[in-house]
């Protein structure tokens, strides 16, 4: 059976139970994109290679990239990335800040002359990993609502049982950690010089985790105070597969033009442990003590508390995208691509999904994307920058705004190894509710600034 989280109010013995873990279609959606993470040259442009090529990250928005190659490569990229998240609850400011590190990609290509009289003339094969989406945050949020939500003791024996529906404060901590992970294999081959054709098959692997907590102070008006200490998690774990194909023609050596094709990702099965389970009338575990008792109410038995397992399956929307660049020799480049993905196209089995997959439908939207870079080289040294834009994928953008970063960079030739750094800011701007059950409690609003710095070197094998 699903968990019952976010829509649905479980009432026992005049105690209501909460979900303030995300829902199905937030997890969905956070499934179905990504960082935009890669080598560090490739950050630093923006992502912008879907006509550009000749790097190991390429094969991420265009396996046919990694054909424009001449000799076999390997590249290796580090990311730091600091997060301040900034909370907004009902007139209460809070800043949260973490540091967070990973290898962010590794690949290598590798090119195969034709000696054969054809019109092919060489053959490359591509592997490339790259963390696609880093899970890893918390953020914390602190107010009073003027909402009581937990205004009574389970363990109240009285005839006319004490209420404590009088607000004074809520606490709410939310962390995530895992990440979204894919590896990619790529073919690619040149024919007549100036067309670039490739296809690849991706895998993915999902390694997803949320823990909550959530504190409620309350009073009855006679100096008697509740405190109520609520914890949620949800572990998710999975695989999943999509395949993709493009190409790059080269009508002049001056101008490229791209097109590629990701089709949607099949996470053939997603298993979920969560405490969110109804137990003893609450969703998680919980824990409540009040001023004019010394026992504490406790629905753990001794710790422990009921777990349930659910398999499911998703599948993510198709991406296109078309590229252009143009190259001035060996002095820069100019890039452009633009993609478009339809978040309509999301869809959840294994269980009864009928409520998210309207959602999908009703309150999800095609979204467009525009990455933007650009490359200068002066003898080793090259100088470069990017810009990225992506729509929100809800039709209500307040959700989750729309996204865009800067990025900046820089890299060494020093022959045959070649030495990177990228630069990325970005901000997003979303809202969580703590009480989806409820209609009169605003959600916090949340304000996510992210540096990203990233380190990477290649080296000609």
């Amino acid at each position: 059976m699903k968990k019952i989280i976010s829509f649905v109010v479980f009432a026992a013995l005049t105690t209501a139970s909460y979900s303030q873990s995300l829902d199905y279609q937030n997890i969905a959606t956070m499934f179905s994109r990504n960082d935009g993470n890669g080598s560090a040259r490739f950050v630093s442009m923006g992502g912008a290679f879907g006509a550009v090529g000749g790097y190991v990250s390429s094969m991420i928005i265009n396996p046919a990239g990694i054909s424009v190659f001449n000799g076999n490569n390997a590249a290796i990229a580090f990311q730091i990335r600091n997060t301040n998240t900034a909370t907004s609850y009902y007139g209460n400011s809070l800043t949260t800040q973490e540091d967070y590190f990973n290898i962010s990609s590794a690949g290598a290509v590798f090119n195969f002359e034709n000696n054969i009289d054809t019109d092919w003339s060489k053959f490359t094969f591509g592997v490339n990993f790259r963390i696609s989406t880093d899970f890893e945050n918390r953020f914390i949020a602190k107010g009073n609502s003027g909402f009581s939500s937990f205004d009574s003791f389970p363990l109240d024996e009285n005839e006319n049982p004490t209420v404590y529906n009088i607000s004074e404060s809520q606490e709410f901590s939310n962390f995530y950690n895992g990440e979204l992970s894919e590896l990619n294999f790529v073919f690619s081959g040149v024919y007549l010089e100036k067309l670039h054709i490739g296809a690849g098959l991706n895998f993915y692997d999902i390694n997803f985790s949320q823990q909550i907590v959530l504190n409620e102070n309350n009073n009855d008006g006679n100096e008697n105070t509740l405190s109520a200490k609520f914890y949620q998690e949800n572990f998710t774990n999975g695989v999943g597969f999509s395949m993709s194909a493009g190409f790059i023609y080269k009508p002049t050596n001056t101008i490229r033009i791209g097109l590629s094709y990701q089709s949607p990702s099949w996470f053939t099965e997603l298993i979920e442990n969560t405490n969110i389970i109804n137990n003893d009338g609450f969703f998680g575990d919980t824990e409540i003590e009040v001023s004019n008792n010394d026992v504490i109410y406790d629905n753990t038995f001794g710790g422990n508390l009921p777990i349930q397992e659910l398999l499911y399956k998703l599948k993510t929307p198709a991406k296109i995208t078309a590229s252009t660049a143009i190259i001035f020799g060996k002095k820069g480049l100019i890039s452009l691509d633009y993609s478009s993905k339809n978040y309509k196209g999301l869809y959840l089995s294994g269980d009864n999904f009928s409520e998210e997959n309207l959602f999908f439908d009703n309150q999800l939207r095609r979204a467009n994307a525009i990455h933007i870079g650009t490359e200068w080289r002066i003898n080793q040294l090259s100088l470069r920058g990017g810009y990225q834009y992506e729509e929100s994928p809800y039709s209500n953008s307040v959700l989750l705004d729309n996204q865009e970063s800067f990025s900046l960079g820089m890299g060494y030739n020093f022959g045959s190894i070649k030495l990177n750094l990228a630069y990325r800011k970005n901000n997003k701007n979303e809202q969580y509710n703590f009480y989806p059950q409820y209609n009169q409690v605003d959600p916090a609003k949340l304000d996510i600034d992210n540096t990203v710095i990233t380190i990477g070197l290649s080296v000609n094998i």
